[in-house]
């Protein structure tokens, strides 16, 4: 169902329009996020994001090389849900470039959503990050999805994606994931 196409996003595909924006991000401080009891962690070297029981990390071996981490939602052997961290995957200077990055690797003909300010856990504080919704239809079936995307504290970009078929994830584990990113 989630393609390693869909979960690939291009590494610099967007670099001339981040040439022309100029917005810096801030954050304020906070505890580090919370995992779920019961749920599982993926761990970076600058991201980690919790993800729920039914879901399985991968490997080395089976995660796209542009993904540093990720854990799949399976249902009769047939992947209908992903959690991908990609880490410095385009040469961004601010919050927005990272977005604006991130969006580059959404599907075309996909419905985007606008972008939105949220805070994430940072081990120095709260750290700005953006929001992005979006939905396309793969193989007949319709795939809701949300990238949170930023920059660490050495201002490297990341980007948390989470995608699902439709009614495979629910709204309640959705939230819990976005607030357990916690970036180093």
């Amino acid at each position: 169902m989630i393609s390693e196409k869909t979960a690939r996003w291009p590494a610099r595909a967007a670099a001339a329009v981040f040439a022309v924006l100029l917005t810096a991000g801030c954050g304020t401080d906070t505890e580090a996020a919370t995992v779920p009891e019961g749920w599982g962690t993926l761990r970076t070297p600058a991201v980690t994001v919790a993800y729920p029981p039914a879901f399985t990390p991968q490997g080395d071996a089976e995660r796209s090389k542009y993904n540093a981490a990720a854990a799949t939602l399976s249902e009769g052997g047939e992947s209908v849900g992903m959690i991908t961290v990609q880490l410095d995957f385009t040469d961004a200077d601010s919050v927005e470039e990272a977005a604006i990055g991130a969006e580059a690797g959404i599907a075309l003909g996909s419905t985007l959503g606008k972008q939105r300010e949220i805070q994430v856990a940072g081990a120095d504080g709260a750290r700005e990050a953006r929001r992005i919704d979006f939905a396309f239809t793969e193989k007949g079936s319709r795939i809701k999805g949300v990238i949170v995307a930023g920059l660490d504290s050495a201002d490297a970009s990341y980007a948390v994606r989470i995608d699902a078929a439709q009614g495979r994830l629910g709204d309640g584990d959705l939230k819990k994931i976005i607030e357990s990113i916690t970036v180093k």
